[in-house]
């Protein structure tokens, strides 16, 4: 798939048919997060990837918006440094954005469907994940290939008219 085709695909996909995603395939979407930009180069983001059912099933209960995570293929959790300052929260989520955005379009590329969770129970998560004192996790991607149609472009996506979101020059 092009690029163009991946962004167009990309959709939330939260029902999984259950394949195992093949390891280099997951590395791919690894890396794709590896090499998202980060503020000033400082490159801080680690990734906890989770396939094991039982691990998945717990992760699961970290958000109620997180159920799906658990009949995921795999679901890759960010951790990054826990802010020192408002000015540092705000570049953390950037860069924790930036690269889950850029791994759900490496996805998709690959036909891999992904479902993102935000993490409301963070001692959960740490106990789940084992990531260290003075680290959070915010976000957890969900991937697994799609149950109900493969990705393909959407011809007609649910949003507003781009000419409404638009603004040439000035509001």
């Amino acid at each position: 798939m092009d690029t163009w085709d991946a962004l167009r695909s990309r959709r939330n996909v939260r029902q999984y048919d259950g394949r195992p995603i093949p390891p280099e395939d997951i590395d791919r979407i690894l890396e794709a997060g590896w090499r998202a930009p980060s503020a000033s180069n400082k490159q801080s983001r680690d990734y906890v990837v989770v396939t094991d059912r039982q691990q998945l099933e717990e992760l699961s209960r970290v958000w109620q918006g997180a159920g799906h995570v658990a009949s995921s293929a795999a679901t890759i959790a960010v951790v990054y440094p826990e802010a020192e300052d408002e000015r540092s929260s705000a570049l953390g989520a950037f860069d924790q954005g930036q690269a889950t955005m850029q791994m759900m379009i490496a996805a998709a590329d690959l036909g891999i469907g992904s479902g993102h969770s935000a993490v409301g129970d963070h001692e959960m998560a740490r106990r789940i994940l084992g990531y260290p004192d003075g680290y959070r996790c915010d976000m957890l991607i969900a991937l697994g290939y799609p149950a109900d149609r493969p990705l393909r472009p959407i011809e007609h996506p649910n949003r507003r008219p781009l000419a409404e979101v638009v603004h040439r020059g000035g509001w």
